[in-house]
């Protein structure tokens, strides 16, 4: 069974894709988001997966492409940052290289820029990611076996923590 290198988890505006593409360029993997392989399958961006069928619809499609993503990809993966939400998602990640994305508000506010795209973030965006961050936090540590804090950092200062706890 293929397994990812590392998988990547935390609040929006982490870096979950930005740094995860630098990790598996200087790795020489692959790079994979869950959120992409989601909005592949619908055919349609996760925005409108959550105007047309709702949350639990999203979420559900969510399951499934973490799973196949954790079975299959033997590169440097990134999920969704609601992802660790779900008990079934959690459980996977056991026996993973979890490595949590560690951001404090006002960073993730600057990185995601409060931006329309985001759906959980379309009403009153700054209080919204606050509630994410800190019903989401102990999930995040729950499931990780690194965290690496991304606040004032640059994607290439992270990536090289990163790369340096996956060496033996």
């Amino acid at each position: 069974m293929t397994k990812p290198v590392c998988v990547l988890v935390g609040a929006p505006g982490s870096g979950k894709t930005t740094v995860g593409e630098e990790v598996a360029a200087r790795l020489g993997v692959d790079f994979r988001d869950t959120d992409a392989d989601i909005e592949a399958m619908a055919g349609k961006p996760i925005p409108e997966i959550f105007i047309d069928e709702g949350e639990a619809h999203f979420r559900t499609l969510e399951r499934a492409a973490v799973a196949a993503a954790l079975a299959s990809h033997g590169g440097v993966l990134a999920l969704g940052g609601g992802a660790v939400l779900a008990e079934e998602n959690r459980a996977a990640l056991v026996g993973h290289t979890v490595v949590h994305l560690s951001v404090e508000l006002p960073d993730a506010v600057k990185r995601v820029g409060l931006s329309t795209g985001r759906p959980l973030l379309a009403v009153n965006p700054r209080a919204t990611l606050k509630h994410l961050m800190d019903q989401r936090r102990p999930l995040y540590a729950e499931v990780a076996t690194a965290t690496v804090v991304t606040d004032g950092r640059t994607p290439e200062e992270i990536a090289t923590e990163i790369v340096g706890l996956l060496k033996p």
